[in-house]
């Protein structure tokens, strides 16, 4: 294990260093929070049906949405891994003697808590002294804050099992552009980042149970808020961690095949 954990802990380190690029991307965040807060803001008081979501617990979904970008968002991959895929490098990582599906999951995991790290707790903390109907509120309760801790941990661990897919195509199509769109687009809305899960239709809903993006950030920003509690959040937590067993057991079988037929400079 020790090669893996060197490797998380080298890609930390070089990841943040970025602190510039954090800051900037701070101020996306704020925008993005308070545009998101004023477009529900709006339905919210146009609507005379009772909401599926306190607006507490919507503007703490939205809160910590932001915050932890780096755990659900599709978006973030390793551009030195695909291009070395494209370009053949990816020949001298064959030939070394490690695991290389764990030693890419502990490179990647790196690099998600190392943007997190440098984001989470500016948008937290001033998101908790934000006046009126833009605050976030604190957690429902001790075991609301425990229980979206460890779904928060296991989303990385998810996030990371599907991003490998990403990889694994990329062997096969030499471009990672049409999957990471395809896995882009799937988890942005199956995922409830675009509307709240519980604002949907209920038969989109029923669709979204199917699919492992709802559990990236959905599941643990609703356990945050109390939305979901009890049996059912044990039960939907039990379902993520099934997830990512399965995902990274099917994509161990997958990159073992992709790396056995890959080919390097027509040889």
């Amino acid at each position: 294990m020790s090669e893996y954990f060197a490797m998380f802990k080298m890609k930390l380190i070089a990841g943040m260093q970025y602190r510039a690029a954090a800051w900037a991307g701070l101020a996306t965040n704020f925008v993005w929070g308070f545009a998101t807060i004023m477009i529900f803001q709006a339905f919210y008081r146009s609507s005379s049906a009772a909401p599926p979501m306190e607006w507490s617990q919507l503007v703490a979904y939205n809160w910590l949405r932001q915050a932890f970008i780096y755990i659900w968002a599709m978006w973030g991959q390793d551009e030195e891994l695909l291009a070395g895929i494209r370009d053949g490098h990816v020949a001298y990582e064959l030939c070394r003697p490690y695991d290389m599906y764990s030693f890419w999951y502990a490179r990647l995991c790196a690099m998600r808590v190392s943007g997190t790290a440098l984001r989470f707790l500016p948008v937290i903390t001033i998101a908790l002294i934000l006046p009126g109907a833009y605050r976030l509120t604190p957690p429902a309760s001790v075991g609301a804050l425990a229980m979206f801790l460890l779904s928060l941990t296991l989303a990385l661990a998810l996030v990371v099992a599907i991003s490998m897919f990403i990889y694994i195509l990329t062997f096969v199509t030499l471009t990672p552009q049409g999957a990471s769109l395809i896995m882009y687009a799937s988890s942005e809305f199956l995922g409830g980042m675009l509307i709240p899960i519980p604002l949907m239709p209920e038969w989109l809903q029923t669709i979204t149970a199917f699919f492992p993006f709802r559990y990236l950030g959905d599941l643990p920003f609703r356990l945050y808020s109390g939305n979901i509690s009890g049996v059912d959040a044990v039960f939907q937590i039990m379902i993520q961690l099934a997830w990512i067993v399965g995902l990274i057991l099917l994509g161990r079988v997958a990159f073992r095949h992709v790396t056995r037929r890959v080919v390097v400079q027509g040889g």
